[in-house]
């Protein structure tokens, strides 16, 4: 995506996998959420960005996903437009993700909502 940075699934393997503090956030819907995430997915639904801005910080490595890596891809686009935050967008979303065959882990019910 023009202007977003991205990171392809087998660059944040490596990057969780190196202990580096990630602070990864779901985009998509409640119901997509609890189909599966990665682990560690933080749930913040695309529609709930604008009210979240003041939850993000420059000081953290913030990588957003979604189902296919166009909905982060905006996530990542309206965080810099609106903080200036570059966040990674993770491209190909969860869908690459475990087409790499990297694991996708249910969710625990304390983190929706």
């Amino acid at each position: 995506m023009f202007g977003i940075k991205e990171i392809d699934a087998n660059g944040l393997k490596e990057m969780l996998d190196s202990g580096k503090q990630v602070r990864l956030i779901d985009v998509r819907s409640e119901a997509e959420y609890n189909q599966g995430i990665i682990e560690g997915g933080e749930f913040m639904p695309l529609h709930t960005l604008p009210a979240r801005l003041n939850d993000l910080s420059a000081d953290e490595t913030i990588v957003f996903y979604c189902r296919t890596g166009a909905r982060s891809g905006q996530a990542c686009g309206f965080v810099k437009q609106n903080t200036g935050i570059e966040a990674l967008n993770l491209s190909g979303g969860i869908i690459r993700w475990y087409q790499s065959g990297y694991p996708v882990v249910q969710p625990n019910a304390a983190q929706v909502g």
